[in-house]
């Protein structure tokens, strides 16, 4: 039977991916910036920003799957230990999933017999459910997440390196200060519908991270 994936695994692989936009824009245009005020150089400027680029999607993509292993693992452990529980102290675990229905507004007594009810017949999904939120067999899979990171991070490098480097001379400062503003901004605004924040503010919060990114990064090109 196919494996399907859940909504928290889908919502963690397009964070991942916001995340890793976000970093391979502002990382690429940092080094940008500080090796085209140093140097004239358009190749020297380029192989740069690439290689800052590269370097940055495959540390994101590792760190990312790093971090998601940690959460399986820990998910897993879980599992195990409530495996043994209910072996060792099934009582106990019973009492767990009537206190968390009690806490939810049930009755003492109706959440017994649903606790009973429950554990007689999925105990182990119900335990895990009630102590950890967690949906039994669907685990965080950390090459999604890595995946996402590493395409998302490529892409978001793009958009400063293509700018920097495709551009004409004359107009390669503007345009490529204005790609950052634009993806940044566009990063922020997909964070904050991914997590429900507040569009306007999680996108002026993106532009002025990226302003205050070129104007460090453009400083330390000036000592040089």
């Amino acid at each position: 039977m196919k494996k399907t994936t859940s909504m928290s695994e889908r919502l963690n692989t397009l964070r991942a991916g916001v995340l890793g936009s976000n970093d391979g824009i502002l990382t690429v245009v940092g080094v940008l910036f500080s090796v085209a005020v140093a140097t004239t150089n358009q190749f020297t400027i380029f192989i740069a920003g690439l290689s800052d680029l590269l370097a940055c999607a495959f540390s994101m993509a590792a760190g990312e799957y790093a971090s998601v292993s940690t959460q399986k693992d820990a998910e897993k452990a879980a599992v195990a230990k409530e495996k043994a529980l209910l072996k060792s102290d099934f009582a106990a675990e019973l009492e767990a999933v009537k206190v968390f229905y009690v806490e939810k507004g049930v009755t003492p007594k109706t959440a017994q017999l649903i606790a009973e009810d429950l554990m007689q017949k999925k105990p182990l999904e119900t335990v895990i459910a009630v102590k950890y939120n967690l949906k039994l067999g669907q685990y965080m899979n950390p090459w999604n997440a890595a995946l996402s990171s590493l395409v998302s991070a490529s892409l978001g490098g793009i958009f400063p390196l293509a700018a920097m480097s495709l551009s004409p001379v004359q107009y390669q400062w503007p345009l490529t200060i204005l790609a950052v503003l634009v993806s940044v901004g566009l990063t922020g605004y997909l964070s904050a519908r991914l997590g429900n924040g507040m569009v306007k503010t999680a996108i002026i919060r993106n532009i002025i991270v990226g302003i205050i990114t070129m104007i460090i990064h453009y400083s330390v090109g000036l000592l040089l």
